[in-house]
């Protein structure tokens, strides 16, 4: 089985370069094939991605970073990982770089990984083998709320992210501690059953609700570790995001 990974970026040149070693090093033996969309960064990181991948799909060998902190691409002698680039020509939104993503996805399974270096793809093992191995599931969310290192940040974080998800568990009948979480994965199979149309950051709620109100997919949910970082760090979502969840609950549930 193949693993699709969905990389959406914006302006994220600090962190860039070493996410990506931790992407190549994951699920080792496993095919990959990672999209990146940069979503018109601003930042240095679009120069960055077309200087290293513009002639793409690229088969690549070993990622790893030299003394200076650069990206050194390894000989595809025998490579598990092909990398894609895309480039979208005006901002768009996570949502919209998502979906940019996934129409090119060749996977069995695809899984969604944020270009800074809030999580872990070693956090995939499990993930991976729930779907893949086991074959018990076909939607696994991480949780940053199950006693995995837990960067310490602001309560008003947590209790919105905790507010959006129990609101969620009510509206739609179901228990989930995390949907706001970047780490999903999930069959393909459930990938073409959705009918996405969100740009922002509201893709969270849309991809949980029509996962929840099919009800036919099998559900889980594992704890994985959590580096969050502060608006200072580059943290982009804010209070803003946290209200027109609140109104997405609302839509996606009664307003298709």
């Amino acid at each position: 089985m193949q693993l699709s990974i969905v990389m959406p970026v914006y302006n994220e040149r600090d962190t860039i370069a070493r996410v990506l070693p931790l992407v190549a090093s994951s699920l080792q033996g496993v095919g990959k094939q990672l999209i990146i969309i940069d979503d018109c960064s601003k930042d240095g990181t679009r120069e960055w991605l077309t200087d290293r991948f513009s002639d793409t799909p690229r088969a690549v060998g070993e990622l790893s970073l030299d003394a200076n902190a650069e990206l050194v691409i390894g000989s595809a002698d025998c490579p598990e990982l092909t990398i894609e680039l895309v480039l979208h020509e005006h901002n768009q939104g996570k949502g919209a770089a998502l979906r940019t993503g996934f129409a090119l996805v060749r996977g069995d399974v695809i899984v969604i990984q944020d270009a800074d270096l809030e999580y872990d793809p070693a956090d995939w093992t499990g993930m991976w083998a729930l779907i893949a191995e086991r074959r018990v599931a076909d939607v696994v969310y991480g949780s940053r709320f199950f006693g995995r290192p837990h960067r310490s940040l602001l309560f008003h974080h947590y209790l919105g992210n905790r507010i959006i998800s129990t609101l969620f568990d009510i509206l739609y009948n179901q228990l989930l501690t995390d949907i706001e979480v970047c780490y999903k994965m999930f069959t393909r199979e459930v990938l073409e059953s959705l009918r996405l149309s969100a740009n922002d950051f509201g893709f969270e709620v849309q991809f949980s609700a029509q996962v929840a109100l099919a009800r036919r997919w099998r559900i889980y949910e594992l704890g994985i570790s959590y580096y969050g970082r502060t608006f200072e760090e580059g943290k982009k979502i804010n209070w803003r995001d946290g209200i027109k969840a609140l109104w997405y609950l609302l839509r996606f549930r009664f307003g298709g």
